[in-house]
């Protein structure tokens, strides 16, 4: 039992595997994988007579990515279609027979027809798997207990993250954020646990109302992990920095819900991030694109560009050479932490970034820069644009808070120090409007940090 606790993987046979292993595991997968979709899927049988791809021509990487892209619009009218057709919105896509199906998840979408995810019971241990991996190396060990505060419902970092935290024998208190910050607050009283799983900006929500809720700052809780997800922020030095001192826990940022694709970052100070380990490599295959023109990047150490996964060795709804539009940075050099596994950093979102006078923007570091000047400023910003972007006529408007205690006869003395950081982080000028603190609404799911204004036309 001692040595169980002690080893540092869950699957340490997979997880060791070295570069040339785990490529070759993959090819051999994808190869398989590619077949079955073919036989199983009619939306995929289609797509690849279009494109003039049988199974038989996969037999590199390389041939793989001549299968055209799938994109979530895609997704969502062959969803639709086959609503309109069987009456369920997955009989097109799914590969497996639907006595097979056990379970379907959703992404956090709010608007239109959510993307949908289909399991059988294999694909769930996948995912039990997963999980299991990352929590064993942030230092989870049986008998530590969990807090989710994330969205539960049908959220794919809802209660499949809870099955895969039961697999590896730790505990789970799925109180989910939809009760609310108090009823969280109580639940941690209650159960005494050693982690929290929640939006970076819910963890920032908490800090500022631990005091008035509780009577106690957040640090006090007890709390010695707090896993970020549902969100960017977990990533970013400074939204690190903060939650570290709020809670004075260990950050860590993951990613992974009810599907293929999982990582979790190292243990290292609040003020450093290496990205996070991609650990499910075995059942995802993952390329980079040029976001423009959508040509193979060669996956090398430093190398940018738009993610694209496969599933591998998946039965319900394998998605394949699937683009959500994150723009990832990847690291393939050993890391100083020591664990195994290519890493990855989330950059941003391509329908997220903004050009401003040919700068591209992502919000993560308009975010990144205004944490800088913390306890000046809540951290509570908005970028308001005229029109929907990606295009922005300057200057970048951000409407930010300022704390109480700043008077506003300091603020252009302030203002003054931001534009400097910006201009040299950054490479833009925005245009600041300044409020009181707590005039923001205060987000305890994902956070937006771009409004379009309306017009009536």
């Amino acid at each position: 039992m001692a040595f169980y606790k002690e080893r540092k993987l869950w699957n340490e046979k997979i997880e060791t595997l070295s570069r040339d292993e785990i490529r070759a595991l993959q090819l051999k997968r994808l190869k398989k994988q590619v077949a079955y979709n073919y036989q199983n899927s009619s939306f995929y049988q289609n797509k690849m007579d279009k494109a003039g791809v049988k199974p038989e021509d996969i037999q590199s990487f390389e041939s793989f990515s001549n299968i055209p892209l799938m994109t979530k619009d895609e997704q969502r009218q062959t969803q639709e279609e086959s609503i309109e057709q069987y009456g369920n919105p997955y009989a097109l896509m799914a590969c497996a027979p639907r006595e097979k199906i056990v379970r379907i998840n959703s992404t956090s979408g709010t608007t239109g027809m959510p993307t949908l995810y289909t399991l059988t019971q294999h694909d769930i241990d996948v995912v039990n798997e997963m999980h299991a991996r990352k929590y064993w190396r942030a230092g989870i060990r049986p008998g530590d207990v969990m807090i989710q505060a994330l969205s539960l419902s049908m959220f794919t970092g809802g209660l499949p993250l809870s099955q895969g935290i039961m697999h590896m024998g730790a505990c789970v208190v799925p109180i989910g954020i939809e009760g609310g910050t108090k009823r969280v607050l109580d639940f941690i009283r209650l159960t005494s646990p050693a982690a929290i799983i929640a939006t970076p900006s819910f963890g920032q929500y908490m800090i500022e109302k631990c005091p008035k809720v509780i009577g106690k700052d957040a640090k006090e809780l007890g709390l010695k992990w707090f896993f970020c997800a549902g969100e960017p922020g977990g990533g970013n030095p400074e939204v690190r920095k903060m939650l570290a001192q709020g809670f004075g826990a260990k950050i860590f940022d993951h990613t992974g819900g009810g599907h293929a694709f999982h990582g979790i970052s190292c243990d290292e100070p609040p003020e450093q991030f290496s990205g996070m380990h991609f650990i499910s490599e075995d059942h995802c295959l993952l390329e980079l694109l040029d976001p423009n023109t959508k040509k193979p990047i060669e996956i090398e150490d430093g190398a940018t560009g738009e993610m694209v996964f496969t599933f591998l060795d998946w039965e319900g709804g394998p998605l394949m050479r699937y683009s959500l539009g994150d723009i990832l940075k990847v690291s393939v050099n050993p890391c100083h932490c020591g664990m195994p596994g290519m890493r990855f950093k989330i950059i941003g979102r391509a329908d997220d970034m903004l050009i401003i006078k040919g700068v591209n923007v992502y919000p993560e570091a308009v975010k990144t820069v205004i944490l800088k000047f913390r306890p000046k400023v809540t951290g509570f910003f908005q970028i308001l644009l005229n029109k929907p972007g990606p295009l922005v006529e300057p200057p970048l408007n951000i409407i930010l808070e300022y704390d109480e205690s700043i008077s506003k006869a300091k603020l252009p003395l302030l203002e003054e120090k931001l534009l400097s950081i910006f201009k040299e982080e950054v490479r833009i000028a925005p245009q600041f409007e300044w409020v009181p603190a707590k005039t923001l609404a205060r987000e305890m799911k994902k956070t937006s940090f771009i409004k379009v204004k309306e017009f009536n036309t």
